[in-house]
């Protein structure tokens, strides 16, 4: 494909806040082109496998377009513990690194901007949600708040299966589902449950 020819494909993803270079081979544009473009100057390289259109905006409503560039940034990961909280309105902490899960036995580092955490139990109550326009791979409530009492601050947990209960019909949580993880995660959810709903 020619360089015009290419730009022209990547349109698409050029409107959006990111995109990676695995979008990118999906519709027949290698990394080479990629670089070419970086080069350029026509596409800024947030890090590796991440671009963006260097004519792209950051919509002023766009908050959480670091944490999802993060996500993407390292492959076959999910967004966990702090940050999923944060998403899902459960705590009033602000995450000060992107918290992020991977598989137990995969490698990737923390950074000063990125928190890793390996998971045993990686693919129990792995969801997808759209954040900002964008698809994200994130833990389900109800494992992040399970989560949360298994690494956070006990504190922090409480909060979180509080605020989750309060939230009422429309963001119900699924208490069965709650304790079904608690049960394969061995942690006994029961003595808050009961302290938080009789």
């Amino acid at each position: 494909m020619r360089p015009k020819t290419c730009l022209k494909a990547l349109y698409p993803l050029l409107k959006n806040p990111f995109f990676t270079s695995a979008e990118a081979r999906a519709i027949g544009i290698s990394s080479a082109v990629l670089c070419h473009y970086v080069k350029t100057g026509k596409l800024i390289r947030i890090r590796r496998g991440i671009y963006q259109s260097a004519e792209y905006r950051n919509p002023a409503s766009f908050q959480w377009e670091d944490l999802i560039q993060a996500v993407y940034s390292i492959p076959g990961s999910a967004v966990c513990l702090i940050s999923a909280l944060a998403i899902y309105d459960l705590t009033e902490e602000i995450p000060r690194q992107h918290w992020i899960g991977i598989r137990h036995g995969t490698s990737a580092k923390t950074t000063p901007l990125i928190k890793i955490v390996r998971f045993r139990n990686f693919e129990m109550g792995k969801t997808e949600i759209e954040l900002e326009g964008t698809r994200i791979p994130i833990f389900d409530r109800e494992r992040t708040i399970i989560d949360a009492f298994r690494y956070l601050s006990r504190e922090t947990a409480i909060k979180a299966l509080k605020a989750a209960i309060a939230q009422g019909r429309k963001k119900r949580l699924d208490l069965i589902k709650l304790e079904a993880y608690a049960k394969r995660l061995r942690f006994d959810i029961s003595p808050y449950l009961m302290s938080l709903t009789t």
